[in-house]
């Protein structure tokens, strides 16, 4: 788990080390273990590390194997490194580090393209081939591990995080008109290949690029799967379903243990962390550090679910940190938070994510986390209502959509305002294309595929990493997301959604954690925004810079200014935070 970076040159020139250094040390907090560079002609490779496997020198990135001509920086982990190893030298290859970054050079030397499909894990990584000057750029199944591209004629730039490609200079920051309407309307999903800015694009997920000396590129999407179901698993019961996802957790679990450090759990109290909890102690883990936070109340919203996730640690006799956050903690701590965030992300979750680790990754350097079991097992109330849609395209962005196009056109300004609604028409494509069976699955593969990349996956990899720690989620394993793609919605959407994983769950866990009101993660104080959160919001909101950018109307920002905790969105969001977090973030990032 590390940051990368590095430039490719079109046009006969080196890249400048100076240049990369900058995204570097931008960089640092995601690999504060150690930095390496290599600039081979036309290519340089940066990176910064994270310890985790192999912690010698020999696992040192950029790692350049001379015999075979290959050169790769690498983000993440492949959890299935040892079995690949295993094969590969069963091929003649011989390896000088006892990692998974070698790995993959072997791989991509015997299997090429096809070796991301041998991969279980989640990964960015950008390959040079010496002897070609090709040059190689591959995401993981579900993005976990980002990769953001500043793309111009004469050079690529890319790198880990956003900030990093902007401290390298030369960057077009005007705001892309679609991306803020995908941020306003789409719950501030902004899907790929876009960002809220015009000259940093991102490399979807699931997606290999391959980049000639010449600048031609090509991109291979190499996993979508089908949410449809399958006639040779027909005769599956309820109860064969339940077993094959216990089965296919437990693996997944299993599988994200691999590391040469403690790896620890973030334990929030729900079914899915409280799972894997469970499986950990099933499987013998002793002195299991798992950890948990909570906010101060607002408005009589309560801001723990501490009586839950200390159930489970008193049950499985866990090493438990109940991390409690004041409000005065809180508001010196999201300076940080809006800095550490590639994009702007509006969910209360980053505040929670970013305080959480900052306090564990002074004991631990690998955690896994749940996200990702909403999306895959249909866990979220939008879902239900989609079982009788005739119209899926309007009844999903009835539920989810924070703002429609009308009435966007009243809160913002009309220079901003694309003529059509590109939100709606981007859902549209999504839901509507083959390879979904009913409704529920069109929004399962949406949400799972494209919402979840650009919402909770890339909230907590920017979280985590702006500490030095490593997040692994089991949930997105990509056979269990395979096989959940195959369940039947009314297997998923029964016992108030997740049913088939409640059912699993029964198995393992008290049953105290599974039939309770769903539970999100509480930060009341930035849903009712009043106090010194209203100011500093209404400080960035009211600034030159937001007035010299003119995005919203003075008209709605005076109503939301009144009334703050009168105008929340169909999801329990803060319209207030979510103007208010996009003009603090491009102003933090010098935009």
């Amino acid at each position: 788990m590390c940051g990368i970076c590095g430039e490719i040159r079109f046009d006969g020139t080196q890249p400048s080390a100076t240049v990369q250094n900058k995204m570097m040390d931008t960089l640092a907090p995601r690999g504060p273990d150690g930095a390496g560079l290599v600039i081979h002609g036309n290519v340089a490779l940066g990176h910064r590390r994270l310890r985790i496997i192999d912690l010698s020198e020999k696992a040192q990135q950029p790692m350049s194997d001379p015999e075979l001509g290959l050169t790769i920086a690498f983000n993440g982990c492949i959890y299935n490194y040892a079995e690949l190893r295993a094969e590969l030298e069963g091929q003649g290859y011989r390896f000088f580090s006892q990692g998974d970054t070698e790995v993959i050079l072997k791989a991509w030397h015997a299997w090429g393209i096809d070796c991301v499909t041998r991969f279980h894990g989640m990964f960015a990584f950008v390959l040079h081939e010496r002897d070609t000057g090709r040059v190689v750029m591959a995401r993981d199944r579900f993005g976990i591990k980002p990769l953001y591209l500043n793309e111009k004629p004469q050079a690529l730039r890319f790198a880990s995080s956003l900030p990093a490609l902007l401290k390298a200079g030369d960057v077009d920051t005007s705001i892309d008109p679609y991306a803020l309407h995908n941020y306003l309307s789409f719950h501030a999903v902004v899907p790929p290949p876009r960002t809220i800015i015009n000259g940093v694009r991102k490399l979807p997920a699931a997606t290999i690029r391959t980049i000639e000396p010449d600048g031609r590129s090509k991109d291979l999407v190499y996993w979508a799967p089908a949410h449809e179901r399958d006639p040779a698993l027909a005769g599956m019961s309820s109860q064969d379903w339940r077993d094959a996802v216990l089965d296919a957790v437990r693996t997944a679990v299993k599988r994200r243990m691999v590391a040469d450090v403690p790896v620890g759990v973030l334990l929030s109290g729900g079914v899915d962390s409280s799972l894997i909890v469970g499986l950990l102690a099933e499987a013998g883990q002793q002195d299991l550090k798992t950890f948990s936070v909570g906010f101060q109340e607002a408005n009589g919203e309560k801001g723990d679910e501490f009586v839950y996730s200390d159930l489970i640690a008193r049950h499985y006799g866990t090493d438990h940190h109940q991390i409690f956050v004041p409000s005065d903690r809180l508001m010196d701590a999201l300076p940080g938070v809006i800095a550490s965030m590639s994009e702007p992300m509006v969910s209360y979750d980053n505040v929670g994510f970013y305080l959480l680790a900052q306090e564990v990754s002074k004991q631990v350097r690998v955690v896994q986390s749940g996200q990702g079991a909403d999306e895959i097992f249909a866990g979220y109330h939008w879902y239900p209502p989609l079982s009788r849609s005739t119209d899926v395209v309007h009844d999903y962005a009835t539920v989810f959509f924070d703002r429609s196009h009308e009435t966007l056109k009243t809160q913002i300004n009309p220079q901003w305002l694309p003529q059509e609604d590109p939100s709606l028409a981007l859902v549209s494509a999504h839901l509507t294309q083959p390879g979904a069976q009913t409704p529920v699955d069109a929004a399962l593969r949406l949400d799972s595929q494209v919402m979840l990349v650009d919402d909770p996956v890339k909230r907590v990899d920017n979280m985590t990493m702006a500490w030095g720690l490593e997040a692994r989620v089991p949930f997105l394993d990509h056979e269990l997301a395979e096989l959940a793609a195959k369940i039947p919605p009314e297997e998923k959407l029964r016992d108030n959604g997740k049913g088939v994983l409640k059912d699993a769950a029964r198995l393992i866990i008290p049953h105290e954690v599974i039939d309770r009101k769903k539970g999100y993660f509480p930060v009341p104080e930035l849903k009712y925004i009043d106090g010194p959160y209203l100011e500093m919001v209404r400080d960035a909101l009211t600034s030159q810079a937001a007035r010299d950018r003119g995005i919203f109307r003075d008209s709605y920002l005076e109503t939301l200014f009144a009334e703050p905790s009168k105008h929340i969105t169909p999801l329990q969001g803060s319209e207030l935070w979510q103007a208010g977090l996009l003009e603090m973030w491009l102003q933090t990032h010098g935009i």
